[in-house]
């Protein structure tokens, strides 16, 4: 499998605009939100809704899922239905385990990796003005690009809003032209997520791929 398709393929795995509401704000401010909010949370918990658009295969796939964050590097993606697997990110390492093949690879997680698990960006957001060079349109929608090299993603658009979380939703576009777009719902901050949640340990009978 070449680099380009392989991208595509593990970008496919992972990342919907929601109707605008009445909040208004400029770049700045909603900015500032997003910081702020961030700097007073210990865990995210919700659920997803990751539609993943991939040009050179012509393809639309619709994922959902659960996922969990605790900041400053544990996350984990639970996707449920056909495509169940589990993404779990510990600091350093990530680990995709596929339920339905009995298979896991496990790998370094750094700058470059977002490129194959664009999701964890959601982790990254409380850093925006020292990450990425920022614009914003008038449906409170901020555009950034990343300042330095983020695998394949070309940019990312955050949809905000008033709500204790303010992250509606967010779009990932990468430098194959594909898309991953993911809404957040039912997001509960601060629950006590313990760490052990974020194990990257498996059980026995399970093939593990050392990338």
């Amino acid at each position: 499998m070449s680099k380009a398709l392989k991208s595509i393929f593990f970008f496919g795995l992972f990342v919907s605009f929601l109707p605008l509401s009445s909040y208004g704000a400029t770049a700045d401010e909603n900015v500032t939100r997003i910081q702020k909010a961030y700097e007073n949370i210990r865990d995210i918990r919700g659920s997803f809704v990751q539609t993943s658009i991939l040009k050179d295969l012509d393809r639309t796939d619709v994922y959902k899922g659960d996922f969990f964050i605790k900041p400053p590097g544990k996350m984990k993606w639970a996707y449920r239905g056909k495509s169940a697997q589990d993404v779990t990110i510990n600091n350093d390492t990530v680990l995709i385990y596929k339920k339905g093949d009995n298979q896991a690879y496990k790998g370094k997680f750094d700058r470059e990796t977002y490129g194959q698990t664009p999701v964890a960006l959601l982790g990254g957001f409380g850093n925006i003005r020292e990450e990425f060079n920022i614009s914003g349109r008038g449906d409170n929608t901020l555009v950034l690009k990343p300042r330095k090299s983020l695998g394949n993603v070309s940019s990312i658009e955050v949809v905000v809003t008033d709500s204790a979380f303010p992250i509606r939703s967010f779009t990932i576009r990468d430098t194959y032209s594909n898309v991953i777009k993911i809404e957040l719902k039912d997001v509960q901050l601060n629950t006590g997520l313990k760490d052990s949640l974020f194990d990257l340990t498996l059980s026995k009978g399970v093939n593990i791929y050392e990338q």
